[in-house]
């Protein structure tokens, strides 16, 4: 028996620019799935007479050209198959992440699962505006994490055993931000300069370079378009489980506070009043679980 398809009412629908057909976004939370999914999804395609499938920027797949008396068909077949409606109006869209420590030499953490997880609590709720979250496993910031509204970036701070440090200038070589320097024998950093990528401490050949545990790096107020903003450091903590409790933070700050009139990042520091943030973060966060607040609350 065929649903009741509320496919319109749905934000992953999109007209077109000739207004006579429309785009048909699907979920793909961290931008992963199999290689039996695609084949359903080629096969579905096909069997409503398509033929192109669209690979977007924030790792989700769309299927263009959709003529509307065939759309909720069209939604039946992909559902019955696990493909699930994505979004695209006011509300929290599909959640973005590199590979993480599942394929990069260069992750700090596991962030498909922790984009997974948000996106099983969040995805699809309904906002104020679009909210746009990203998770990087390290600072070079592939999937432009600081350029959402949340982005979530995961650093390893290097730590030097000055007992054992030989000074022989392999993390000097493999530094990007030139933020060590070997001087009198002896490797001393430029704090201001290092991001916490965790290169050097990969690279030190006698292991006297060692790093706490990694952390996650929040960031809130970016954007991209015309007028791309950078997200501006709100908090670091020690755990992905603290890095969840400050998105149930923000999402809710949102929520509760936010204008539908004007862009999210626009309204940070006024309708969303930084203080009112800080006093949740402070009630939901253990002292433990904070690295370093950021300079969002200077």
């Amino acid at each position: 028996m065929k649903s009741k398809n509320r496919i319109f009412e749905s934000g992953g629908v999109i007209t077109e620019a000739d207004g006579a057909k429309c785009t048909l976004r699907l979920r793909l939370p961290a931008g992963i799935t199999t290689a039996g999914a695609l084949r359903s999804l080629c096969d579905i395609t096909e069997q409503f007479g398509l033929s192109d499938i669209h690979l977007t920027t924030r790792q989700t797949v769309e299927i263009p050209h959709i003529a509307p008396q065939v759309l909720p068909d069209l939604s039946d077949a992909l559902i019955a198959a696990g493909w699930l409606t994505g979004s695209e109006r006011n509300e929290i869209v599909n959640i973005t992440a590199c590979p993480g420590t599942d394929r990069c030499k260069l992750a700090n953490i596991d962030c498909i699962a922790l984009a997974k997880e948000i996106d099983a609590k969040y995805f699809g709720k309904e906002m104020p505006g679009k909210v746009r979250i990203a998770v990087s496993a390290c600072p070079n910031s592939c999937v432009s994490e600081t350029l959402n509204e949340i982005g979530i970036t995961g650093i390893r701070a290097p730590d030097r055993d000055e007992g054992y440090c030989t000074g022989c200038g392999t993390c000097v070589q493999y530094c990007r931000e030139e933020a060590l320097a070997v001087r009198e024998g002896r490797v001393v950093m430029d704090k201001d300069l290092c991001l916490a990528c965790g290169t050097c401490v990969r690279a030190c050949v006698f292991g006297t370079l060692s790093s706490a545990e990694t952390a996650y790096r929040i960031t809130l107020g970016g954007k991209r378009g015309r007028h791309p903003r950078v997200g501006q450091h709100l908090v670091t903590v020690k755990s992905a489980e603290a890095a969840l409790v400050v998105v149930d933070v923000i999402v809710d700050w949102i929520y509760r506070y936010a204008s539908f009139e004007k862009m999210i990042v626009e309204q940070i520091g006024h309708e969303l009043e930084l203080p009112v943030l800080k006093e949740s973060l402070d009630r939901k966060l253990n002292a433990d679980d904070v690295v370093v607040f950021g300079d969002l609350f200077n």
